[in-house]
């Protein structure tokens, strides 16, 4: 059982916490850098290389410029076997520092604590990793399992294409690894992740008719079109997507959800009624329900409100002179209408195969090293985990930052459970020997 090596984890980690300022993810105002966190992980883990006479294999793979993603892989000699982790990523949330009790893009030391932006997500995992190939390639273990690591660009935000992961797999990069357990380290608390949601984040609009507050019967009033519109596709949704059986089995947090999470209105005065309303929000749906039928279902809730439009709503909640449905004084007719568009591709839930070699032996050595093992599952989401599972990877999720703290202020993890974390990591590897 491998030792973190304290002195060199806090090195790196101070290093690349001192990066995170340049790898923000938040699209055109941040754009990541990945490569500059890449840089120090491959100065860390130089003197292992194939190329430097060393038994790291490690390959430096772009999709776009200055943005790479790094494969490492230990090949023991007459090594047959796979083990491998992926999912620690080398972009974060934004951060204010103006919110932070302690500078978010340096690493502040507190006793157990460690502070700033990445520590838990994911920049953490990513020092955590580079110390366990550091140690790999300086003693050499002898294996009969290929011990593979794979630091990946752009999981934050997505709405820049073609970055990270996925691009990793479309080329073939993730192909050999299929053999074995593969093991996503970017979930929190040290305790294996079983289950998580997929989700599809959607803009419904509403459009009515502007006119003068004080004559409310000559416009339609698309804030409330669309307050009633959500309404009604809550109802529906949770008529569809109820809490499944399977949840309580693995453990999740919360069931399927669809929320309204921001909303917005055409400007104008206080005593007009807004031409055009817009609610936006998320569904998180548990892996036992796909997510393609879901945004069907989304948009055939759309199309029965609009087919009843002219009835559509509780007139005595509005009041008699709100109508979505009116008579112009030219006689023609004038409705409100509601249109709902999904704002990016959806990630699949994942539900981990929990009779499968790598959910023992993650189970097993949690259990080893802190004396106990509690396999959760929650409706966070993250992406690609459905697909891979769907093209045949025996993929777990296990990770070891702090979930109270996930893409909040005054981010931290704590350098015991990094310490914990090698000691789990490593006897993963030797229990699937």
């Amino acid at each position: 059982m491998f030792e973190l090596d304290e002195k060199r984890f806090l090195q790196l980690l101070d290093q690349i916490i001192g990066e995170s300022e340049f790898v923000q993810n938040l699209p055109p105002k941040y754009v990541p850098e990945e490569d500059r966190v890449l840089r120090h992980v491959i100065a860390a883990l130089a003197p292992y290389t194939k190329e430097n006479g060393g038994v790291l294999n490690v390959k430096h793979i772009h999709f776009r410029e200055k943005r790479g993603n790094l494969v490492v892989q230990y090949v023991p000699e007459g090594a047959t076997k796979y083990v491998s982790f992926i999912g620690s990523h080398l972009d974060v949330v934004p951060a204010n520092p103006e919110t932070w009790n302690v500078s978010p893009f340096k690493l502040t030391v507190d006793g157990d604590k460690l502070y700033g932006r990445g520590t838990t997500d994911c920049l953490g995992h990513v020092a955590l990793l580079t110390d366990l190939l550091c140690t790999i390639g300086a003693t050499k273990p002898h294996l009969s399992t290929i011990v593979t690591v794979v630091f990946i660009a752009s999981e934050e935000n997505s709405s820049i294409a073609e970055v990270g992961v996925d691009m990793l797999m479309e080329h073939g990069h993730l192909n050999d690894i299929r053999a074995g357990p593969l093991f996503w380290i970017d979930t929190a608390d040290g305790n294996p992740c079983i289950g998580t949601a997929g989700v599809t984040t959607w803009t419904l609009r509403a459009e009515g008719k502007l006119f003068h507050s004080g004559l409310p019967h000559k416009g339609i009033n698309s804030i409330e079109l669309a307050q009633e519109a959500i309404a009604e596709v809550q109802r529906r949704f949770y008529e569809d997507f109820p809490p499944h059986p399977e949840e309580a089995r693995y453990n999740f947090a919360s069931p399927s959800t669809l929320k309204p999470t921001q909303i917005k209105c055409s400007e104008g005065s206080l005593n007009q009624l807004p031409p055009w309303c817009e609610i936006q929000g998320d569904v998180r749906l548990t892996p036992f329900y796909n997510v393609a039928e879901c945004m069907k279902k989304l948009e055939s809730y759309v199309a029965d409100i609009n087919k009843s439009i002219t009835t559509f709503g509780d007139v005595s909640r509005r009041g008699p002179s709100s109508k979505y449905h009116i008579t112009e004084e030219d006689g023609n007719q004038r409705v409100g209408k509601v249109t709902i568009t999904f704002d990016s591709e959806p990630y699949k839930g994942i539900a981990c195969h929990i009779d499968s070699p790598g959910y023992h032996a993650i189970c097993k050595a949690t259990e080893t090293v802190v004396g106990s093992v509690k396999p959760y599952s929650i409706c966070g989401s993250l992406p690609l985990v459905g697909d891979l599972q769907a093209a045949g990877y025996d993929l777990q999720l296990c990770g070891y930052g702090k979930s109270s703290v996930y893409h909040g202020d005054n981010e931290y993890c704590l350098l015991s459970d990094m310490k914990n974390a090698t000691k789990i990591l490593t006897t993963v590897i030797d229990l699937l020997q």
